[in-house]
């Protein structure tokens, strides 16, 4: 994964640097072709925002978090991010394999107060 730093309002640390690329690297494995992610560090006031850009072949993933530290602020990016590529992914295969119905779609069974089971269909 190419991955490019812009640091706005607070110092570049190596530290921070190193723990950019150790997160985001892990999330290399789950793409299938080569991805560029473009990082975003600031500070506001107490606020340490963190955002990202990732282009992949096939979707482009933005997303931001803001906490009151960097590093947890990162953490939760990285798990959002996870998620996001799970539900691309998904939603790809689906498309792919002909099943065009929405992610959101599943078929749920409710049981009754009789005890028969019913199915129900959320969207």
């Amino acid at each position: 994964m190419q991955i490019s730093l812009t640091f706005k309002k607070i110092d570049p640390s190596d530290s921070l640097k190193s723990y950019v690329n150790e997160k985001f690297s892990r999330l290399d494995k789950m793409f299938d072709s080569p991805a560029e992610a473009h990082v975003v560090l600031s500070v506001e006031k107490i606020r340490h925002i963190v955002e990202i850009n990732l282009n992949c072949k096939g979707f482009r993933i933005h997303a931001k978090e803001e906490s009151e530290s960097m590093y947890s602020s990162i953490d939760t990016l990285t798990d959002k991010l996870k998620l996001q590529i799970k539900k691309n992914k998904e939603k790809l295969r689906r498309h792919l394999t002909g099943d065009k119905k929405s992610i959101k779609d599943k078929s749920t069974q409710a049981i009754s107060q009789d005890g028969s089971v019913e199915n129900t269909i959320t969207g």
